[in-house]
């Protein structure tokens, strides 16, 4: 096995040992593994990405680990560049500070802060923050754009030093971080010992329901070990101390859960939402293993309708450039087969992947402009789930007919 990668033991939320693979896509590059123009003839390595499910607590989860410090020091994705992620996340903490009526002067922290999108709204009510991120020119970046951020992970230590520098935070967010934890139950046990009674942690998290009822496998790469539901967080809170009081559905990576967790002496109640989502998954069947063989069928499926329509377009002798370069479309190309032979380039407004190339496929990423200067006859938007303002924000190009690929729920072309 490679000196980056490790095979863990045990579930992440309950210790047990018995699992069951239940998924299993083409051994993947890393999905933000983006390649220099010299690296390209090197030989690459991929990884397994197999899903397991726990058959003692019903959680789901890759137990081949990938070194975080590989994954994340160099990190390239920024939550700034998409003005949709910039709105939701405005939204989202207004909300935060008036349903648990969060005063000026409240210390705020956020661990995995990126560069800092989620807590500019928090200083700008008058609060102080700190974001703890390891990707580290991300990191220095938001310190020099007013976000005082500390470049490491989150641990224990790490939450004993803050407390003694800054005190107990009103709140602590984790978001889009859940899944990238191997080791959640020593981040937890950091994060309750800066809480009070009047802490709340509030986390959004990429929710199993939604992957599976809409096939969303491609949000399944490396970076994402966990695929969180309810049930197995609600035990895995109780377990340590820690109550899970609420949970909504929003539509952030296609569908997400937003979760606040307290002490289990904590001073807010419990809402009916928790027990509510706990039943509408035992509905679906997410206690089992069964869900998941229609879900692998229907990977295979929505594949072969893709392929056939990507080729019979290139079969016409017509262009398609891929719109976006997320980090789950390195899972998607690369389970499909989508290479340099069905796409000639892919656009990103992140300066940092331009110039790049993908990984596995090395397919060249361009400036989003390159498709005015030259245009494709369709875009396959792979960054899907913003489908609809991609397609809002590029109207001039759809007017002059280009046209517009969505991949997921389901292959179809935007009329």
């Amino acid at each position: 096995m490679s000196p980056v990668i490790k095979r863990r033991s045990s579930c992440r939320l309950c210790g047990m040992r018995k699992f069951d693979r239940v998924v299993s896509l083409k051994p993947s590059p890393l999905a933000n593994s983006f390649l220099d123009k010299n690296k390209i003839s090197e030989e690459e390595i991929s990884y397994a990405l197999d899903l397991y499910f726990c058959c003692n607590c019903n959680h789901v989860q890759l137990l081949d680990v990938v070194d975080p410090g590989l994954l994340f020091n160099n990190y390239v994705y920024v939550s700034g560049t998409s003005s949709q992620f910039v709105k939701h996340f405005e939204s989202y903490a207004n909300k935060v500070i008036s349903k648990y009526e969060v005063p000026e002067g409240s210390f705020v922290l956020e661990i995995g802060s990126n560069d800092g999108t989620f807590l500019r709204k928090f200083i700008e009510r008058k609060m102080e923050v700190l974001g703890v991120d390891p990707a580290k020119e991300i990191a220095l970046n938001a310190t020099k754009n007013g976000i005082n951020t500390w470049p490491q992970f989150f641990s224990q230590e790490l939450a004993a030093e803050i407390y003694d520098k800054i005190g107990v935070p009103r709140i602590i967010a984790a978001n889009n971080v859940f899944a990238h934890c191997d080791n959640l139950s020593e981040i937890i046990e950091g994060v309750k010992t800066l809480m009070d009674r009047d802490s709340i942690l509030i986390f959004e998290v990429s929710y199993l329901l939604d992957v599976y009822k809409k096939t969303l496998f491609d949000t399944i790469y490396h970076e994402h070990l966990d695929y969180h539901a309810v049930r197995p967080l609600k035990s895995f809170f109780d377990n340590h101390g820690m109550k899970l009081i609420d949970v909504e559905r929003v539509a952030s990576h296609g569908g997400s859960i937003r979760c606040a967790v307290q002490l289990s002496d904590g001073n807010y109640k419990i809402s009916d939402t928790v027990d509510k989502f706990c039943s509408l998954e035992i509905e679906t069947g997410l206690d089992t293993q069964d869900p998941f063989i229609e879900f692998v069928s229907r990977i295979d499926s929505i594949g072969r309708r893709l392929k056939e329509l990507l080729l019979g377009i290139r079969e016409d002798g017509k262009k398609i450039v891929g719109f976006g370069a997320p980090a789950k479309s390195t899972t998607l190309l690369n389970h499909y087969g989508i290479g340099g032979d069905i796409l000639d380039y892919i656009v990103d407004d992140n300066q940092l992947k331009q110039g790049l190339y993908t990984p596995g496929g090395h397919i060249p990423i361009l400036a989003t402009e390159q498709i005015y200067q030259t245009p494709p006859d369709y875009l396959l938007i792979l960054a899907w789930n913003f489908y609809k303002s991609i397609v809002d924000a590029h109207a001039s190009y759809f007017s002059q007919g280009g046209r517009f690929i969505v991949p997921l729920p389901e292959p179809m072309i935007v009329q």
